[in-house]
């Protein structure tokens, strides 16, 4: 099975503003295991970054003004992701930014026909739903190191959603939430071992047995000489 993991990074929100994409990166899994393949590259999106993008991801005009155009790598992108399943978080936001770049050069809805989409965002508010469900949450919770992420970058954030999707696809049942807890009773690790421990049963010994009985016959005298 293969797998092509996505993000991209863009001029500002939304295509239909005017707004293009400026890097694009990918993660290839081959039977759920990171092969080493990857495809990435920064456009020239001919137009300006807005400024509340740059303080996102740190692309600067200058940085992008000598960058191919979306046209110049159209074609390896489309190898690169062909007949794959397209795994991206909140799909709709990149497939209209990919999708709206395809429609500049005589394409339309080109993903959609050439790859099966899956939306990591949607998985992820299934599995944890009323919690935070970002990339940045996601890897709080999967315990994968986000250190690096000082910027947003295309192929970074494909590389940390690949070990979030692998992990909440695992099929492994986490009890941990943002307030991350422990269990230690008897050794359980989980909250699935601790519901499953025995309460520990321990015998009385012949003296306590003695004393038990001498009790119990003490309650039976006064209980007699109080009717």
């Amino acid at each position: 099975m293969r797998q092509i993991v996505l993000d991209t990074e863009t001029t500002g929100i939304g295509f239909e503003n005017g707004h293009r994409i400026i890097e694009i990166g990918c993660i290839e899994l081959i039977d759920r295991m990171m092969s080493g393949r990857h495809f990435h590259c920064y456009l020239n999106p001919l137009r300006k970054v807005d400024e509340g993008a740059f303080r996102i991801h740190g692309l600067s005009d200058h940085f992008l003004k000598d960058k191919p155009i979306f046209n110049d790598v159209a074609e390896d992108f489309i190898t690169f992701v062909d007949n794959s399943e397209l795994i991206i978080h909140n799909a709709p936001f990149d497939l209209a930014f990919l999708n709206g770049e395809f429609s500049l050069i005589g394409k339309k809805n080109y993903l959609e026909h050439r790859c099966v989409i899956i939306d990591t965002l949607v998985l992820a508010r299934k599995k944890h739903p009323g919690q935070r469900n970002n990339l940045d949450a996601l890897c709080k919770r999967y315990a994968i190191d986000n250190s690096k992420r000082t910027l947003h970058g295309a192929l970074l954030d494909a590389e940390m959603l690949a070990s979030v999707y692998l992990a909440m696809t695992s099929g492994q049942t986490s009890f941990f939430t943002e307030k991350e807890e422990t269990f230690d009773v008897d050794g359980a690790t989980s909250l699935q071992e601790v519901l499953s421990c025995r309460t520990p049963v321990i015998e009385p010994n012949e003296e306590e047995l003695m004393l038990h009985q001498a009790f119990i016959e003490y309650l039976a005298r006064a209980s007699r000489s109080s009717t």
